[in-house]
């Protein structure tokens, strides 16, 4: 006489709702953290200046380049440092209008070329009101100023 085991009919299955979930929670941090502010992540030591502050800009287009020379204006980054990337990225942010004022902050570290090629891509685009941003001389007052403006 043969006796039927019936634990052997019972088929193992997977359960995903628990994998869904984790899933989930991993795509809503991922989502979250990569909206954070891209210039919190930038440590810029301006160079240092004496001068009289120039009146703030509120519409000022900012173009930022770090102590590595890589460039970023507004809140995107540009893909490559050459000249041809960097117009395309300004462009793309600024629009049609040449007019609105240009705020330069460059890193103390950053190499010479780097701001120069900034400054060419502006130029080159028409922009013409170009401010370079600075520190003050004393320690003081750690808060960036323009002290010059180009035209």
């Amino acid at each position: 006489m043969r006796i039927r085991d019936h634990r052997a009919d019972d088929e193992p299955e997977i359960n995903l709702i628990p994998l869904i979930d984790v899933v989930l929670c991993l795509i809503i941090f991922f989502v979250i953290t990569t909206t954070f502010d891209a210039r919190s992540v930038l440590k810029l030591e301006l160079p240092r200046a004496d001068g009289e502050p120039a009146p703030a800009q509120s519409r000022a287009l900012s173009v930022l380049v770090n102590a590595d020379g890589r460039y970023f204006v507004g809140d995107r980054e540009a893909l490559r440092t050459d000249l041809a990337s960097l117009k395309r990225t300004i462009a793309e942010v600024a629009g049609p209008d040449r007019d609105r004022g240009v705020l330069l902050r460059a890193d103390a570290r950053t190499p010479h070329q780097a701001v120069v090629t900034a400054l060419d891509a502006l130029g080159q685009l028409g922009f013409r009101n170009i401010a370079i941003a600075t520190a003050p001389e004393t320690a003081a007052a750690p808060a960036p100023r323009a002290t010059g403006v180009a035209r």
